[in-house]
C-alpha cells in the first residue's frame, strides 16, 4: 500500500509556509511508493497563522483539488518527521490514501452518527477528534463520540492556541451540510474524522510523568476537592509525601506544590503500568488549590470516593523511556520478533528482498503531544520527535502539541498519543 505524502515549512508568512509545503506534497505524489490521488487532508497550524486559517486551508484545497475532505487544528507547536516547530509560525500536512467509503468528517454541526445507526451505509470504528477546551461538558461530550464508534478508541487532542482556536472539517464538495458561512474552519465544540473498520491503525498513550508517593484510595471528597486519601487529610498526605511544611515561611513549600500534579485512576478500575510509572489508566490533574480549613487538596477535574489518587512529577528520564517503550510496542505489532528497522528504507528504495512484500509497515503517522512536554522538556529542540523517529523510522508523521490530549474515551494531561496507520508493504 502507498505511502501517506506529507510536507511541513515555516515561514513569517504563511501563504511562503504553505507554497513550501504543496511543493514537498507534490513531490512525494509523483514518486511510485507514494499516494498519487489521495483525498483526505490532516492539517495542524501553529496559533501565528489563526488568524488566517480559512485563508490558507482554501489555498491549499484549491491547490488540491483531489483532496475533498479536510480535518484539523491548531497548536502552540505542530509536529513531523524529527521535527517540531514549537511556537513559531509553522503547519504540518499529512494526505491520507483511505478508500471514501472507510472514513467521514464530522463537526458540530454534522456530528457522528450513532453507533447502530450507520449513515450511507458507514459504521464508525475509531476517531480522530479535534476540541476547544473551552466546550461545557467536554469529557461528556469526547465519551458520547466514543459511544459513537464500534471499538470506543478515539485519539486527538485539544486546540492550543493564544489566538482563535480554530479547527478544519471539510467534506465532499468542500462543505459539511449544514455548516453554513463556517466554511470548513469552525471555534469550540468537536471535531474530526470516524474511520470504518477497514482502516487498519494502532495506537498507543506515553505518560510524561512519574508518582512521588503511593497510590492511595480517595476516602472522602466533594466536588474538586479530595478530602481524605487512605482515611487521612487529603492535604496532610500531600505535605508528608513532599516532605514540606507550610509553617513559618510558606512559600518554599508552595513552589513545590506547584511543581506537583496528581495522577486519577478511576474508580473500579485496575491500576495499571510498571512499579513507579503511570499506565493509561492514570489521567493527570493539576492541584489548583489547598483548603486549609478542610485539610483538602483541589484539582483540576471532578474527584469521587473510590477513586484512585498518586501525587506525580513531570520526569524528563520516564517520559522518555516511556514513549521508547510505547514505539516498540508498535515495531513488535507490526512484526512481531522479526522487525527489521531498515524494512522502510529498502521499501523506498524499492529493493525488499523476498518474503518480505507481505510484511505490515507504516503508511502514516499521528503525534498529539501535550504543551507542557516538547522539545525542551526532553533536553533539545525537536527531541521528542527524535525519539519517534529513531524508533520508528522515517515514517510520514503529522501531528500538534494540545492542551490536552484525547484517547480512549478520556482526556488526558502530560502525555502523548501516537496512532499509526498500518498496510501491507508494496511489492
Amino acid at each position: 500500500m502507498p505511502l501517506f505524502p506529507h510536507g511541513h515549512a515555516t515561514h513569517p508568512q504563511w501563504n511562503m509556509a504553505a507554497a513550501l509545503v504543496l511543493a514537498q506534497l507534490r513531490a512525494q505524489m509523483a514518486l511510485p511508493q507514494y499516494a498519487s490521488a489521495p483525498t483526505l487532508g490532516l492539517l495542524y497550524i501553529t496559533d501565528h497563522y489563526a488568524h488566517a486559517a480559512a485563508e490558507l486551508r482554501d489555498w491549499l484545497a484549491s491547490e488540491l483539488p483531489e483532496v475533498t475532505d479536510w480535518s484539523g487544528t491548531v497548536g502552540v507547536g505542530v509536529a513531523a518527521n524529527n521535527a517540531e516547530y514549537f511556537d513559531e509560525p509553522a503547519l504540518s500536512v499529512m494526505l491520507l490514501d483511505v478508500p471514501a467509503d472507510q472514513y467521514r468528517v464530522f463537526s458540530g454541526v454534522a456530528p457522528l452518527a450513532r453507533s447502530g445507526a450507520a449513515a450511507g451505509g458507514f459504521a464508525a470504528h475509531t476517531a480522530l477528534v479535534h476540541a476547544d477546551g473551552g466546550t461545557p461538558e467536554l469529557a461528556e461530550l469526547i465519551a458520547e463520540v466514543a459511544d459513537r464508534t464500534a471499538t470506543g478508541y478515539l485519539f486527538g487532542g485539544l486546540a492550543a492556541s493564544r489566538a482563535q482556536s480554530v479547527q478544519f472539517a471539510v467534506a465532499g464538495n468542500g462543505n459539511i451540510a449544514g455548516q453554513g458561512a463556517a466554511g470548513g474552519v469552525f471555534d469550540g465544540g468537536l471535531s474530526g474524522v470516524a474511520f470504518g473498520a477497514g482502516v487498519q491503525l494502532l495506537s498507543r498513550v506515553t505518560q510524561g510523568c512519574q508518582p512521588v508517593g503511593p497510590l492511595m484510595t480517595v476516602t472522602a471528597a466533594q466536588d474538586n476537592v479530595a478530602l481524605e486519601l487512605d482515611h487521612r487529610p487529603a492535604l496532610d498526605v500531600l505535605l508528608e509525601t513532599l516532605k514540606i511544611s507550610l509553617d513559618g515561611d510558606p512559600q518554599p513549600a508552595l513552589q513545590k506544590v506547584r511543581a506537583t500534579l496528581a495522577g486519577l485512576v478511576d474508580a473500579g478500575a485496575q491500576p495499571q503500568g510498571r512499579t513507579g510509572h503511570f499506565g493509561t489508566d492514570v489521567r493527570v490533574r493539576h492541584i489548583v488549590g489547598l483548603d486549609a480549613a478542610r485539610r483538602g487538596v483541589a484539582l483540576a477535574d471532578r474527584v469521587e470516593p473510590g477513586m484512585r489518587l498518586a501525587f506525580c512529577q513531570r520526569h524528563v528520564a520516564a517520559a522518555r523511556a516511556d514513549l521508547m517503550r510505547i514505539c516498540a510496542e508498535i515495531r513488535e505489532e507490526l512484526a512481531p520478533e522479526t522487525y527489521d528497522e531498515n524494512a522502510l528504507t529498502r521499501a523506498l528504495a524499492g529493493a525488499d528482498a523476498p518474503g518480505e512484500a507481505q510484511q505490515r509497515q507504516i503508511l502514516g503517522a499521528i503525534y498529539v503531544s501535550c504543551s507542557g512536554r516538547g522539545g525542551p522538556h526532553f533536553g533539545g529542540p525537536s527531541a521528542e520527535l527524535q525519539i519517534v523517529r529513531h524508533a520508528l523510522g522515517d515514517v510520514p508523521l503529522v501531528g500538534f502539541f494540545a492542551a490536552g490530549e484525547i484517547a480512549h474515551d478520556r482526556l488526558y494531561g502530560y502525555t502523548g498519543v501516537l496512532t499509526v496507520f498500518i498496510g501491507n508493504a508494496a511489492n
